[in-house]
């Protein structure tokens, strides 16, 4: 089983280094591994996304189909049209939120 990560102050996000020393830190395998390991898992997920991709716990890569819409020019007022698109979006899973933010 994996050892708990120490928490770190909340200030700025982690950069992919320091996440790369915290897994190897946590699973007992070298930083340069766990670096490959981070790459691998970003490369799988790009391939994957169109067909969903999920990290347990964390949660899911969805490509969604955007209609067509009508917007609207802030500067001139003047209604445009906007046409259908595919996006990426990311779903959190709940243990995450749940995780993430406390229960009132």
């Amino acid at each position: 089983m994996a050892k708990k990560v120490a928490k770190k102050s909340a200030k700025k996000a982690m950069t992919k280094s320091q996440i790369a020393a915290a897994l190897a830190e946590a699973v007992g395998i070298s930083k340069k591994q766990a670096t490959v390991a981070l790459a691998c898992i970003a490369d799988l997920a790009y391939k994957e996304a169109k067909n969903g991709f999920t990290i347990p716990g964390v949660g899911k890569l969805v490509l969604v189909q955007r209609k067509a819409r009508m917007g609207r020019n802030p500067q001139t007022g003047q209604a445009i049209k906007i046409p259908a698109k595919k996006v990426v979006k990311f779903r959190v899973a709940k243990a995450a939120k749940d995780a993430i933010l406390p229960k009132k």
